[in-house]
């Protein structure tokens, strides 16, 4: 029998209400890299709307990690704005996650004030800069940085925590044959470039033990010519769910540094995107934009069948991800074998959308996949199309897409 969606069910050793997620999403709304009331709002509506589980992103293990300066990063004064948040999403009846991770090569130096890690010295599209290749050093200190983040996120109060192996950001670059090229022990054959994964995974649940579940956000498919994908991904998903570090994966595709909308899927709002910009990357993104927002169309489920080789393979549970925007879909996740789903744009549009699915197995979001939420990120991530513009973020600064 497949699933119930919307009964309790477990995630490694807490309970959810429900089997479906909020995935992470940028809110835009940390202006000083700490908690503000609108971001406890921003998921505190999630939770009263319904949702089992809110994923907070992203909350960088290191200063260098971040997309841009303004976010969260993990440290000992950012754990009382942060238990705000949890306290906030428990009196609504959820559970709530924090997305760790360091961006890597999908840092913004110009922000940050700090070189961009990356497995191998490469230009940024991001910062319009050489990256800077990551030592032997760096990676302990990062791992170390994962397993201290998680420690924080558990004082806070945090139910979860999803560890980003996503998007070519740092792990999941070091994952990509194509931006890792290494010839020590994190760089070369599969297992290699795999072991800054692994390594990360263990040290988190060293650390944390049975506290709280522990995710992690893996790449299916980078969407890039050379990239990792295929054969590749599924047997480090199998090592993952080996290995014993992991409550479940999220299923995803994508790079946030070559190719973010192979994620998203539907409209592309250039000209949205260039006008969030001050010139003179106004014009470029006007100009070439295209070679970097590539189109790709929507429909519902979307990732559904390259997700389901992941699931014929792997005990381990996984989250489906791509076009969960209706009752219908959600069951059909299900029926295919997924222990959770995870939304984000529906939930942007309509945060109460769990429980009137929950209601009425008729319901579905009226999200357009329009995608003008998206340069929307850094002046408070909304849905145009249901809520008047914010502008007391600070703006963007050179930077992309954060997933």
């Amino acid at each position: 029998m497949p699933n119930d969606a919307f009964q309790p069910a477990r995630l490694g050793p807490i309970q959810l209400r429900n089997r479906i997620i909020k995935a992470a999403t940028f809110e835009g709304r940390t202006p000083d890299a700490l908690v503000t009331d609108e971001l406890i709002e921003f998921h505190r509506a999630v939770a009263a709307g319904g949702a089992g589980l809110t994923t907070v992103a992203y909350c960088a293990v290191a200063p260098e990690g971040r997309t841009d300066r303004h976010q969260i990063w993990m440290r000992p004064e950012a754990v009382p704005g942060l238990r705000r948040l949890t306290d906030a999403v428990h009196a609504e009846g959820g559970a709530v996650s924090a997305q760790l991770g360091h961006a890597g090569p999908v840092a913004n130096a110009a922000s940050n004030r700090a070189p961009a890690l990356a497995p191998s010295r490469q230009f940024s599209p991001i910062s319009l800069r050489l990256t800077q290749a990551a030592t032997v050093d760096d990676i302990q200190r990062i791992i170390t940085a994962h397993a201290r983040a998680a420690r924080l996120a558990v004082e806070a109060g945090f139910d979860a925590v999803e560890l980003h192996f996503g998007h070519n950001y740092l792990i999941s670059s070091f994952l990509s044959p194509a931006l890792n090229k290494r010839s020590d022990e994190y760089g070369g054959t599969l297992r290699q470039r795999a072991e800054l994964a692994r390594r990360t995974a263990d040290a988190v649940r060293q650390e944390v033990g049975g506290e709280i579940a522990v995710l992690a956000k893996f790449n299916m498919d980078d969407g890039v010519r050379g990239g990792f994908g295929g054969a590749e991904s599924l047997t480090v998903a199998r090592w993952l769910a080996q290995d014993g570090t992991l409550d479940a994966l999220e299923l995803t595709v994508g790079s946030s540094l070559r190719n973010p909308m192979y994620l998203f899927r539907g409209d592309v709002p250039l000209r949205e995107f260039a006008d969030s910009f001050p010139q003179p990357q106004r014009a470029g993104i006007r100009l070439a934009g295209r070679r970097f927002l590539r189109s790709y169309p929507y429909h519902e489920t979307y990732l559904l069948d390259e997700a389901s080789r992941f699931r014929a393979e792997l005990a381990l549970p996984l989250v489906l991800l791509g076009g969960i925007a209706s009752r219908a879909a959600v069951d059909t996740a299900m029926a295919h074998g997924f222990e959770f789903v995870a939304m984000a744009r529906a939930l942007l549009h309509d945060p109460g959308l769990v429980n009137r699915m929950r209601a009425d197995a008729a319901s579905e979001s009226l999200c357009t996949h329009c995608n003008r939420c998206m340069p929307t990120i850094y002046r408070g991530t909304r849905c145009v199309l249901t809520t008047p513009e914010n502008t007391r973020g600070p703006g963007p600064e050179r930077s992309g897409p954060s997933t």
